[in-house]
């Protein structure tokens, strides 16, 4: 098998099942409970939170345990519209975020909230000039993720978080789902508030990620009940989930270097080897990306026959993001940025992680080649 759909969700390391097996045996009682066996789970939970804090670089009580991207980034901004609704209804946004941010802002909207989409370039990046160019008196929310999970452009974070320090009652929420481990980032040096992760993306365990909310920001809860992580997410805490996910992060980060370099020869040769076959169409910019993301499209033929087709091959790529592949719709990211539906419809992702090697892209390639020709010869 070879598996090139890693921004979908990463095989979990080893070690990282492992400890889940462990914790869950061990030390399964619940962190609430005043006995020993509760104070047991309790202990690992704490220690779970200082490891993630740092790791990221900020304080154990910034970091909050989620059931992974979408929740926390519904909790960030939900949290910050509701809780801050009397002093502004504006929400600054990109016309390119994942469905979990998206659908939040319609959601959002409905009740009021006037939501400004940004607009991106054809290399699918938003300006931050265009973001403060959006800010109004009642804006209280920016919300812009740091690398695309489609086409693997990477968003001016930076430049952004620069630009609001200027505009210090505006909250900054970051999606870096698909960054951990691909593209740094510093919580305090880009002034952000709000930082969502999922631990599935870097070999953890799916049902598991963090919501980073820097200190003296508060939210509005979305769970009520046993004012678990200190209020904020009602609920029994999963501590072998979150454990787990604490080493899936510490062995990704330990990775991350050459894991790197790794992948972007890997995304270089796919590349070059893709713009040797006809008919093909690279989305995926060729500077300011993540290493871990190519996306084209096949002129003429359709990305779920040519995903299906590889699949009798043993390899594994997918469509648009994994939340969105079953719709049948064309990729909202790649008609932002102004590909042609035609194109736009018949996407194509590879996604790599620090595992996949030079001699799977080679035969990749390959199998693209041939079915890209067979298929053509098919359709016509």
């Amino acid at each position: 098998m070879i598996y090139f759909d890693n921004s979908a969700t990463t095989k979990p390391y080893k070690e990282v099942l492992e400890s889940f097996i462990t914790v869950s045996s061990n030390y399964f009682g619940n962190p609430s409970s005043l006995h020993g066996i509760g104070g047991q789970a309790e202990r690992l939970l704490t220690q779970a939170r200082e490891q993630v804090a740092s790791l990221l670089k900020v304080k154990p009580s910034e970091v909050y345990f989620t059931s992974g991207g979408t929740e926390s980034n519904n909790m960030a901004i939900k949290g910050a519209a509701l809780l801050n609704k009397k002093k502004g209804n504006h929400i600054i946004t990109s016309s390119v975020e994942h469905a979990s941010v998206l659908a939040v802002m319609e959601q959002l909207a409905r009740e009021g909230f006037d939501i400004t989409y940004l607009p991106v370039d054809q290399d699918g990046r938003v300006s931050a000039d265009d973001v403060e160019k959006a800010i109004r008196k009642e804006t209280i929310l920016v919300s812009i993720m740091q690398v695309n999970n489609e086409v693997g452009t990477i968003q001016p974070i930076s430049e952004i978080g620069d630009m609001l320090k200027r505009y210090p009652s505006i909250l900054f929420h970051v999606d870096s789902v698909q960054a951990v481990g691909k593209v740094p980032l510093s919580l305090y040096g880009n002034r952000v508030d709000f930082c969502s992760l999922s631990a599935h993306k870097f070999h953890g365990l799916k049902g598991t990620g963090v919501l980073y909310v820097r200190e003296g920001v508060r939210l509005l809860p979305l769970l009520s009940g046993g004012n678990q992580e200190r209020k904020m997410r009602s609920g029994t805490e999963n501590v072998a989930g979150f454990v787990a996910m604490a080493k899936a992060l510490r062995m990704t980060l330990e990775k991350s270097k050459q894991g790197i370099t790794d992948m972007r020869k890997i995304q270089t040769n796919l590349r070059n080897g893709l713009a040797d076959i006809e008919g093909v169409r690279i989305h995926t910019p060729p500077e300011g990306t993540a290493p871990h993301i190519v996306n084209f499209s096949i002129e003429g033929i359709k990305s779920e026959v040519f995903i299906h087709a590889l699949e009798q091959e043993g390899m594994y790529v997918s469509t648009t993001s994994a939340c969105s592949s079953k719709k049948k719709s064309p990729s909202k990211t790649l008609l932002s940025m102004g590909v042609p539906e035609n194109l736009a419809d018949s996407s194509i992702r590879i996604s790599l992680t620090f595992d996949n090697t030079e001699a799977e892209a080679e035969a990749l390639i390959t199998a693209i080649k041939k079915y890209a020709n067979q298929l053509r010869k098919v359709m016509k």
